[in-house]
């Protein structure tokens, strides 16, 4: 994918790592932009939704893709939602791969699986295949302090072309709300994605850090 081509498909991933209003927010704004999203989650990242933001995902891939097509009003072909054990869905094969991929949040759990070239449910495999095929792999990890084998694992993805984002935002923009936080790192996975965005402002454009200050 070359950095002036729009992914047409991208593979969304929620694991059971902290941070799951990072991934509601890409998954809704991959959806307005147009992109067809394929979408896994875990039975952890089930927890981690209902226990963060109060919110029941659906068991059920089939109730999961009426769901969300509900939530954000789109047309039936931008969505499908996948099994983790599903192995007949596209994602698992590199004849029908996604244009990119991301996980996000990603877990310890996942990331090891993933830097070990394991593939024991679909997120780990749709993740080997990216990389198999050399698509776009985008891992956002959410995790504090991190261990030596955290970073290893980091490490060795990053060498093997994946993209290491965590889910670090930044303060320059001056956010007044935690939806402005959790904007500037869907912003940066945008634009890893080549997605066209206005969530934040970009340093150095008509409004930045210094053009809002009034004192």
């Amino acid at each position: 994918m070359t950095t002036a081509t729009r992914p047409r498909t991208v593979t969304l991933a929620f694991t059971g790592a902290s941070g799951m209003t990072y991934g509601l927010r890409l998954l809704e704004c991959l959806l307005k932009a147009d992109v067809r999203v394929w979408l896994i989650y875990s039975q952890v990242a089930q927890i981690v939704a209902h226990q963060e933001m109060d919110l029941k995902l659906p068991a059920q891939p089939r109730e999961a893709r009426r769901y969300f097509l509900d939530r954000h009003g789109v047309a039936e072909d931008r969505l499908e939602v996948f099994g983790r054990d599903d192995w007949y869905a596209p994602v698992a094969s590199g004849s029908n791969t996604a244009d990119a991929m991301v996980i996000c949040p990603c877990s310890m759990g996942t990331l090891a699986a993933v830097s070990a070239g394991l593939a024991d449910n679909l997120i780990e495999r749709a993740a080997d295949v990216s990389m198999k095929e050399g698509r776009p792999l985008v891992i956002v990890p959410r995790e504090t302090p991190f261990s030596v084998l955290h970073l290893e694992n980091m490490l060795r993805l990053a060498k093997a072309g994946a993209v290491i984002l965590p889910a670090n935002p930044g303060f320059y923009h001056r956010p007044d709300s935690v939806g402005g936080l959790v904007d500037f790192v869907v912003a940066r996975i945008l634009d890893q994605l080549r997605v066209p965005h206005a969530l934040v402002p970009r340093w150095g454009g008509r409004d930045t850090p210094d053009d809002r200050r009034t004192d």
